[in-house]
């Protein structure tokens, strides 16, 4: 499979600079809630072609979580589908250089994915802002591990 350098949904040319700052700088891109705290996921797709989605990305024990929240949207990203679909993705992690590595991928439920959910809204108050447009949609969540 190749990837496709271009991001997930109707944002791609700001997905593609997030991409290209994120290579450029370490991982490190200024846009909020960005930071040092993005990850690019290679997501599969069911043609079989790859599209790398910049993601928010919270570390903890040595996995990265990824959250799709579309912005508030009532509808899950269309990348969600692929990691459901997925047992191994790339990610893109920051460092000098970046690094590409293999992980598994396992959606959080219940109580763990709520407290992760509760950091994510502390890693950027927006997050808690999609609640409000989502129309109850819950947020799925991913861990990636390398």
């Amino acid at each position: 499979m190749k990837p496709a350098d271009r991001g997930v949904g109707d944002g791609m040319d700001f997905n593609q600079q997030i991409i290209d700052t994120f290579r450029a700088n370490n991982g490190h891109v200024d846009n909020p809630p960005f930071g040092d705290g993005l990850v690019l996921v290679h997501v599969p797709r069911k043609d079989g072609t790859i599209r790398v989605a910049p993601l928010a990305g919270l570390r903890q024990d040595g996995a990265y979580h990824v959250v799709g929240s579309a912005g508030g949207s009532p509808k899950d990203p269309a990348w969600v589908h692929g990691l459901r679909r997925a047992e191994k993705v790339d990610i893109e992690v920051p460092g000098e250089p970046v690094q590409t590595l293999q992980a598994t991928v396992e959606e959080v439920t219940g109580a763990e994915r709520d407290t992760l959910w509760e950091q994510f809204k502390v890693m950027s108050s927006g997050f808690a802002e999609y609640e409000k447009t989502a129309e109850g949609r819950v947020f799925p969540i991913f861990r990636l591990r390398p």
